[in-house]
């Protein structure tokens, strides 16, 4: 089964817009859960642009599925992530001006970092998954960071998917096939979405986890959240 990790971040941008606590992410993350969301993802920047790190604490006394935090190690994540002990934490170098994940990590010039930030989550119990490009050397070398997974970075897939879909998601085939090798666990996210999601989802071998964020809660303007989610679970393999 590929399980669908609803990020939940646009809920948290629309909030911050006006202050309070409408909409309330809370509910909005439980209720996704109920519609059929199999994950929670967040995704903290240091100015909380969007997730507060409060939110995080909040997250985690309230959500039943599966937790994924996702961000840069700086040491205010860490000692976050290693707080509040999600079952997954997503490493993902982007730097603090960026308005979103932009690429994947260097495996190989920051393999010792990694290393040592991954060391931390696993004594922590907590599985590590690194943000990475469809880069078979990459792939390799993320191997001998001891992660656990690999999230397949997929903007580049989504970019070149509606002029041809099989060159497209040819180097994500030879990513995965290389992941597969290694017995690296394969997540995918960025730019996903219900025209490219299942072209990709069928090609993508042994493909764990999508994590999807922006796409979902704008398809869920016009279909609404429960539909939308529903949507997304059936574009996704069972077995």
């Amino acid at each position: 089964m590929t399980k669908l990790s609803v990020n939940i971040n646009k809920i948290a941008t629309l909030r911050n817009a006006r202050g309070g606590n409408l909409p309330n992410l809370l509910k909005t993350a439980l209720d996704c859960e109920r519609f059929g969301a199999q994950g929670i993802t967040v995704h903290p920047r240091p100015d909380e642009r969007h997730i507060r790190y409060q939110d995080v604490y909040d997250l985690n006394h309230t959500i039943k599925t599966e937790f994924n935090i996702e961000g840069n190690p700086i040491p205010k994540f860490m000692e976050l992530v290693l707080a509040v002990k999600p079952a997954q934490a997503t490493l993902v170098p982007d730097a603090p001006e960026a308005i979103t994940s932009n690429a994947g990590w260097n495996t190989k010039l920051h393999k010792k970092f990694l290393q040592d930030i991954i060391g931390q989550l696993q004594e922590a119990g907590i599985r590590a998954s690194i943000f990475v490009d469809a880069d078979e050397e990459m792939v390799f070398n993320a191997k001998e960071t001891g992660t656990d997974r690999i999230e397949l970075y997929t903007e580049s897939y989504a970019t070149n998917y509606p002029f041809n879909p099989d060159s497209a998601i040819k180097p994500f085939i030879s990513a995965a096939v290389a992941a597969n090798s290694l017995n690296l666990g394969i997540n995918a996210g960025h730019d996903l979405n219900l025209e490219n999601l299942a072209f990709f989802a069928k090609m993508i071998p042994n493909l764990l986890e999508v994590s999807i964020g922006h796409a979902l809660i704008a398809d869920a303007l016009y279909f609404g959240l429960e539909n939308t989610i529903q949507m997304y679970r059936r574009l996704l393999p069972i077995q």
